[in-house]
C-alpha cells in the first residue's frame, strides 16, 4: 500500500513549459514585453527534486528478485544485494525520466534590454523572431508573438 501511495505521488508532473500555467498562476495579472531572439542554445532540463520512488520501487523489485535466489544465508544476501542494485538501478531510472529538452533563449526586448530565459522545448523558437516575454506571476515565458 505505502509503495503504491509513493509511486503515485511520485507521478506529479512538473512543467517548465510557456503554455502551462498552475492554477496559482492563473488569473494573475502578469507584465508583456516584446522583443526579438537574438540566440537559442538547446539544453536539457533536469528536475532537481527526487520523489524517491525509484528508489523504493527499484529497491522493492530488487529485494523481491533476490529472496527468489538460492537459501539460506544465500538467499539473504542476494535480497540484501538486490534491494541495493534495485535501489541504485530505480533512481537513476527516475533521473533520466526526469530530464526533458529545453531552450535557452536570449530575447533582446524592444527596449533594448537583453535577458535570457530557460524553459521547455514545446514550442519552436527561432533566431531572429517576434516574440512575447510574459512575467510577474510565476516564472517568465517566452512566446512566439502571432
Amino acid at each position: 500500500m505505502l509503495l503504491a501511495v509513493t509511486l503515485a505521488a511520485g507521478c506529479a508532473n512538473r512543467s517548465a513549459s510557456s503554455a502551462v500555467y498552475t492554477y496559482d498562476q492563473a488569473q494573475r495579472e502578469q507584465i508583456v514585453r516584446y522583443g526579438t531572439v537574438m540566440a537559442v542554445r538547446n539544453i536539457t532540463l533536469q528536475n532537481d527534486k527526487s520523489s524517491g520512488a525509484g528508489v523504493i520501487g527499484g529497491g522493492a523489485l530488487g529485494g523481491v528478485a533476490g529472496s527468489a535466489v538460492g537459501g539460506g544465508t544465500g538467499r539473504t544476501l542476494a535480497t540484501v544485494g538486490g534491494v541495493i542494485l534495485g535501489a541504485l538501478a530505480g533512481n537513476a531510472i527516475e533521473n533520466q525520466a526526469g530530464r526533458s529538452a529545453g531552450y535557452e533563449i536570449t530575447v533582446q526586448l524592444d527596449n533594448g534590454e537583453t535577458r535570457v530565459i530557460a524553459q521547455e522545448a514545446d514550442v519552436p523558437i527561432n533566431v531572429g523572431q517576434r516574440v512575447r516575454v510574459v512575467s510577474g506571476a510565476g516564472p517568465t515565458r517566452v512566446a512566439p508573438v502571432q
